[in-house]
């Protein structure tokens, strides 16, 4: 089975998903998760309902039962039992709670019947490694009673998981791994069908033309791609396919295409020994001066230097 365009900007993300505990909170109570870089949080309200308020974002957003919601840019953020709760810090929680990571983490009043389980967790992208559709993620994507997901289907995968790391069996890791995949494909998919074109690249992304097209690019950057032939993949006119590439994705074909290139070639760089005369060819450049100029016009630092140092400076996109 091939491999789609979003399924190919995924693994180049590494994606990794991790679920840190299920929650049993009773009222009165209020936590603030600090910010994190690199990682897009989420909860889902499994039982009951809270209050959330997002750094940067006026209005708190109500969870009921059935709600996911994930907040992209790993945002500090409150959950809280009701809108203006006065929250303490995660840390201090977890210490108040005598919580050790093992069965659910309990915390609040005495009171039973309003308790709000959660599952929360998040999703991790490999630190210097970008891509468009992590620009277009607004401050936070809400899917009301996991719209356009099966429910009852993902709540059941949801217990399964959490008991799988409780038990701390073999596999618990992949597990945990390919629903983090299964969850943020199905949160980018509601997104878009709900946004559409404003989902900026994501729409791109799940276009079926730009799809196309862009799964050519990502399996064979090495290939010598002109406006003209990309158009063709996508089975558009050249003038229409430039337009709205650069409308969609915010930077030009080109520009997309040098961008790709480019953070194949660190992951090369980083992860194997192989000549850089062999890794510019495999990114499709015929000359290492070449390579090492365009490397370094992406990250400001040269392909010898990250190999030897495995640090990336600039990660600005090329447009």
């Amino acid at each position: 089975m091939s491999s789609d365009a979003l399924s190919q900007i995924l693994n180049a993300l590494k994606l990794k998903g991790a679920i840190y505990f299920h929650t049993h909170f009773n009222p009165p109570w209020g936590i603030k998760v600090p910010a994190f870089k690199n990682v897009a949080r989420f909860h889902m309200a499994m039982r009951g309902n809270c209050w959330l308020r997002v750094e940067g974002v006026i209005e708190p957003i109500h969870l009921t039962t059935g709600d996911l919601i994930v907040i992209p840019h790993g945002a500090s953020h409150i959950l809280s039992d009701t809108k203006n709760r006065t929250a303490k810090n995660l840390d201090m929680v977890i210490s108040e709670s005598g919580y050790d990571g093992q069965g659910a983490f309990a915390y609040g009043g005495p009171e039973e019947d309003c308790a709000c389980k959660l599952f929360c967790g998040h999703f991790e992208f490999e630190e210097g490694v970008m891509h468009p559709i992590l620009n277009d993620l607004p401050h936070y994507i809400h899917i009301p009673n996991t719209h356009s997901m099966n429910t009852f289907w993902l709540e059941s995968i949801m217990r399964f998981v959490s008991s799988e790391i409780i038990s701390n069996e073999a596999g618990s890791d992949a597990i945990v791994h390919r629903l983090s995949e299964i969850i943020f494909i199905q949160v980018i998919r509601a997104f878009v069908e709900r946004t559409g074109n404003m989902a900026g690249s994501l729409a791109a992304v799940l276009d079926p033309k730009f799809s196309r097209c862009l799964t050519k690019i990502h399996s064979s950057p090495e290939k010598t791609w002109t406006v003209e032939t990309m158009a063709q993949e996508a089975g558009m006119s050249r003038t229409v396919f430039a337009e709205k590439f650069n409308t969609l994705v915010g930077m030009t074909p080109h520009g997309y295409l040098t961008h790709w290139r480019m953070h194949q070639a660190r992951r090369e760089l980083l992860e194997t020994d192989q000549a850089m005369i062999d890794i510019a060819e495999l990114v499709g450049y015929k000359s290492e001066a070449a390579f090492n100029r365009a490397f370094k016009r992406q990250f400001d630092i040269t392909p010898g230097q990250i190999r030897k140092t495995g640090v990336i400076g600039n990660t600005s996109v090329v447009t």
